[in-house]
């Protein structure tokens, strides 16, 4: 009220004033922030929701695609089942508060057709969509990816965020724990494609979109692949030592069995692997002080001691299985063809061989009786090669 004069029956004075206007101010930012975060806060949820909506319609297509594919193939005839977007939309509602009129005005000029987020919020990364995936792709500074120890991957296909582990291996170096959520990890090979990051700690799967912890073994499965890791938690669970040996009693015919039935050319190709990691682990060792390779002792064996059977267990993704489908079709039918060419070319061989041994008696008696022939009259003889050597030249 800056035309009051008096307050309770003071004068108010100019320093009154100025005070009172610098609080002011003060609470009208700390309003505006307030609305701020509130306003982020609210895109951040529509746009999780979005996310979400977008994730449910295409599980449902693909759904859908395998069922009807599995009906074809029993009733060729029958119609297909169309698919209504609005069911999947129904599936997320959106969630419903008190917000002001303010905010609530403002949110209407907010756009909701984001397909995915990234977010940092303290030392944990998430990554919401597969969009998402793209943000690897960033020059992070090197303060933000050092201070980066957690990993969440939410509303993302796992055969795509398999194709990033190196590069978060690379972009977050001190990322240990991994956080799965509506990923479609159905099986427990894919577990094996988590062997080629530096580091894991702590691994954490949400029985939401991950069937896979359905299995009564996959943890024990996890500890007996990642066991070069030395993992400390699974699901916020601590892993004992008993833990390690049942892991290891379970799945260690496993590793024997894979091996033995891998060729040999496989076999060499993973132990190269397995020298190239350890020859680039001494490369980084040369030149640093001795209380940084003490320090990084234990993730030294972590890089070079993967059992080589384990390394026999990988994990192809679905896209890499079909491109190499395609490419061994390819493959036999060049070789078919050029089989077929060999076949072709060896039975004409053959047949001509056969005719010539059949020919070649009377061929040979022609032949001598020609040089006998020839050689009769010895002066025509001496004159038709002369004749023959003169021509030559």
């Amino acid at each position: 009220m800056m035309q009051l004069r008096q307050l309770d029956m003071k004068r108010i004075t100019e320093e009154e004033r100025r005070v009172a206007s610098v609080v002011a101010k003060k609470e009208e930012e700390k309003k505006r922030e307030s609305h701020k975060q509130s306003l982020l806060k609210e895109k951040k949820r529509l746009t999780i929701n979005n996310v979400a909506r977008n994730w449910d319609l295409q599980q449902r297509v693909a759904n859908l695609a395998t069922t009807q594919d599995r009906k074809d193939s029993e009733s060729p005839l029958q119609e297909p089942c169309q698919m209504d977007g609005s069911a999947a939309i129904s599936a997320f509602p959106e969630e419903t508060g008190s917000l002001d009129p303010g905010l609530s005005s403002a949110l209407q000029g907010l756009s909701v057709t984001d397909t995915h987020l990234v977010e940092i919020e303290g030392e944990t990364l998430s990554l919401y969509g597969s969009g998402a995936l793209e943000c690897l792709d960033r020059n992070w500074s090197v303060q933000t990816a050092s201070i980066v120890t957690t990993v969440s991957f939410t509303f993302i296909e796992f055969d795509e965020i398999v194709q990033v582990l190196p590069k978060l291996k690379m972009k977050f170096p001190n990322s240990l724990h991994l956080k799965f959520k509506e990923t479609n990890l159905v099986m427990l090979q894919q577990f094996n494609a988590l062997a080629q990051l530096r580091r894991v700690d702590q691994l954490t799967i949400d029985p939401q979109g991950n069937p896979v912890v359905n299995f009564t073994l996959w943890k024990y499965y996890v500890l007996f692949r990642l066991s070069h890791f030395g993992m400390q938690k699974i699901n916020g669970t601590e892993v004992t030592q008993n833990d390690m040996i049942m892991a290891e009693r379970l799945f260690g015919i496993l590793a024997h069995v894979a091996s033995s039935e891998l060729p040999q050319y496989r076999m060499i190709s993973i132990l190269g692997d397995a020298r190239k990691k350890q020859f680039r682990y001494l490369i980084e060792s040369k030149g640093k002080k001795p209380g940084i390779i003490s320090e990084e002792t234990s993730d030294s064996k972590r890089l070079m001691g993967e059992n080589t059977n384990r390394a026999t267990l990988n994990y192809t993704t679905r896209e890499f299985y079909h491109e190499k489908l395609e490419e061994i079709k390819d493959k036999k039918k060049f070789c078919k063809m050029y089989v077929e060419d060999l076949v072709k070319e060896a039975t004409a061989i053959n047949m001509k061989n056969e005719a010539l041994q059949k020919l070649w008696p009377q061929m040979f008696i022609e032949l001598v009786r020609d040089a006998v022939i020839e050689i009769r009259s010895k002066d025509s003889y001496m004159k038709l090669c002369l004749q023959q050597i003169t021509d030559q030249k």
